[in-house]
């Protein structure tokens, strides 16, 4: 499964890439405009409005003796899209897991079990406040949908020239912590002088007899 959404992300296959990009957008885009339940059933009744007139077609030569009966449709039936019995507890195993990791992230967040942690949690949702007035969840959707067709394929054609400016931008980074550290280093105030010790009452009681 990994490997065929890989295939698709990276364009190794221009046909089966652009034919799923279109129609992702192309749905999306209809979405703004109509639900997805008239979507969805207008989508349905377009294939069918295809396949059972062919259907009828090859049955129609099969009776007059024009073809030998095969099935238009054969290979697509033939394919196997059954789930065994380990794979449905592999994938049961994995959605328990992701969904028990998610509520304990958020009581975790929410419980303030780390100040820091939950702080940065209120910031991105009072961020994500802003980005609910200026867009709306369809438009997000199909904006990650563009971003995750297009960026894979911008990085492996431009891939050396992104490499050098991630590079520069280390660099600069780098840069940038190290004068914040030695700003930092002068500001701080010198350490204060070790108090000398006063000699211990045994040491004094020596000394003033040795003087004697």
């Amino acid at each position: 499964m990994a490997s065929k959404v890989l295939e698709l992300i990276y364009w190794r296959n221009v046909a089966t890439t652009g034919v799923v990009f279109t129609g992702l957008v192309v749905g999306l885009a209809c979405l703004f405009q109509l639900s997805a339940i008239t979507i969805l059933s207008n989508l349905a009744l377009g294939i069918m409005a295809f396949t059972l007139p062919v259907r009828f077609l090859f049955k129609g030569m099969t009776l007059a003796r024009l073809s030998d009966g095969s099935h238009p449709f054969q290979s697509y039936l033939d394919e196997d899209h059954t789930l065994t019995d380990e794979d449905t507890v592999r994938m049961g195993e994995q959605l328990v897991l992701l969904v028990a990791t998610a509520v304990t992230e958020l009581k975790r967040l929410f419980f303030i079990e780390s100040i820091l942690d939950s702080v940065k949690f209120v910031v991105f949702l009072y961020l994500l406040t802003y980005v609910g007035v200026q867009a709306n969840g369809l438009t997000l959707v199909m904006s990650g949908v563009i971003c995750i067709f297009s960026l894979p394929l911008l990085y492996r054609l431009q891939q050396e020239r992104i490499e050098k400016v991630v590079k520069a931008i280390n660099r600069l980074v780098a840069r940038i912590m190290e004068l914040v550290d030695l700003v930092v280093s002068l500001a701080k105030p010198p350490a204060a002088p070790a108090a000398a010790t006063a000699p211990s009452p045994a040491l004094a009681l020596k000394h003033k007899q040795k003087t004697k």
